[in-house]
């Protein structure tokens, strides 16, 4: 078990650069599966989650080769199908959420698969069914051994449909589009996910001979193709560590150039921090937030408090609502901060009350912030990370706060951000790594 400790109140300056999308990654490196010949994938994110994925397609019996910094070479010629009735791979599977998306590729390529009911953060239910009942429907049959247990499938035949998603889940969206691509005839998913990590997925999957049209929207058309080739795909800047960047550079008064941001794939995250009175310039690529003394929070045009709420893509994501309301705590002025997706992830803002912030826990999907306008310094404290995200948002707290800060588990926020503390430093944080 590792800790931060973190000498807070620093200004900090200087450039950082995102690491490759977490969440892009995941489907990408299973979309290796879905043919014998050669992936090269760039920009590959050094975080415990994609290595592990790494690791588990190694156990496959994936030819896993490194090729330069953030760079692997994947050939996926030999799987081994009986590795996946081990016990091993049920732990590793169960593990690791991403687990759950080598299954579309299994499927389509190999016709059978094997899952365990898999792992990840614990920030409120998430559902198998979008997956399940999209993989059902072009042919696959599942059994297992007992609710969330293993599963067995066999998708001998699969054969392309329409279906309308019960929700337009990111990942369900992956692992049912993996499957339709080798699958015969036709298939039509509406109310498909159309994040970035989705078109890029696409993008991928037509290099390699997929005939996909709709990339970008909620209607996909997959016309099943007999087999894939090989490619080279390099992933997107991740779009949650630029708006973790954005919100520390507010919340410690610091000027902070964020490099090579891909700015028109970030849709509205840029505008949502705006609203908080964060000011952004666009540089080039690049993203640059000046110090700001002080933030004001918009309104409504009638006048009413501002909502920042999570939304299926083009939406906010949700995976920044912990990073605005940590932010609107030192904000002026008020907001109201829903969080739609998860009941679950608000419940750190416990540890932001301690610090001194004025947050109102409403109910599990919603809290009210009262900005302290940086008159009030938050004061260190020692905590715990939940989750990934919120252990980020607690991070940015501490950085911003006077005196000494803890954090425990930080292995949470290991899982997605690479060298987290090594970079702050090199924007002059005083954060230090420590093992208990």
């Amino acid at each position: 078990m590792s800790s931060f400790l973190i000498n807070g109140g620093r200004r900090l300056s200087g450039e950082i650069t995102p690491q490759g999308a977490k969440n892009e990654a995941l489907q990408i490196l299973c979309a290796t599966l879905l043919t014998s010949e050669t992936v090269t994938i760039n920009n590959i994110p050094d975080i415990r989650d994609v290595n592990k994925l790494i690791e588990l397609l190694g156990d496959m019996s994936v030819e896993v080769k490194p090729a330069g910094t953030g760079s692997y070479t994947f050939k996926a010629a030999n799987v081994d199908l009986e590795y996946l009735k081990s016990s091993d791979f049920r732990k590793k599977g169960a593990g690791l959420r991403g687990s759950i998306m080598i299954l579309g590729p299994l499927l389509a390529r190999f016709g059978k698969g094997y899952i365990p009911h898999p792992g990840g953060d614990k920030i409120g239910r998430r559902r198998l069914d979008t997956h399940f009942i999209g993989l059902q429907k072009l042919g696959a049959r599942f059994s297992s051994e007992g609710p969330n247990t293993f599963y067995s499938i066999d998708a001998s035949e699969l054969k392309g449909c329409y279906m309308l998603l019960d929700e337009a889940s990111v990942t369900g969206t992956a692992n049912v589009l993996m499957a339709a691509v080798l699958a015969k005839g036709t298939t039509t998913i509406f109310n498909a996910a159309c994040e970035p990590y989705l078109v890029q997925l696409c993008r991928m999957l037509n290099s390699m001979g997929a005939r996909i049209s709709g990339t970008g929207s909620n209607l996909l058309v997959i016309e099943g193709v007999e087999k894939l080739g090989g490619t080279t795909h390099t992933m997107l800047p991740d779009m949650i560590e630029i708006g973790s960047f954005i919100g520390l550079a507010a919340m410690t008064g610091s000027a902070i150039t964020i490099k090579d941001v891909h700015f028109n794939e970030l849709g509205i995250i840029p505008e949502v921090f705006k609203r908080l009175g964060i000011k952004i310039e666009l540089r080039g690529d690049d993203i640059y937030v000046p110090a700001q003394e002080t933030y004001e929070v918009e309104t409504f045009m009638d006048g009413s408090i501002m909502t920042i709420s999570d939304a299926p893509w083009p939406g906010f994501t949700p995976d920044l609502i912990s990073i605005a309301l940590v932010v609107a705590t030192q904000a002026k002025g008020s907001v109201l901060i829903h969080q739609k997706m998860f009941e679950s992830r608000l419940f750190f803002v416990d540890k932001l009350i301690e610090m001194g912030s004025q947050i109102i826990l409403c109910d599990p999907h919603r809290a009210t912030v009262i900005g302290l306008n940086h008159q009030y310094p938050l004061r260190g404290i020692t905590m715990s990370s939940p989750d990934i995200r919120a252990g980020v948002a607690l991070l940015i707290a501490a950085l911003s706060a006077k005196g000494k800060s803890q954090i425990d588990n930080i292995e949470q926020i290991d899982r997605g951000y690479q060298n987290i503390d090594g970079r702050l430093r090199s924007l002059g944080a005083d954060i230090e790594r420590i093992d208990n």
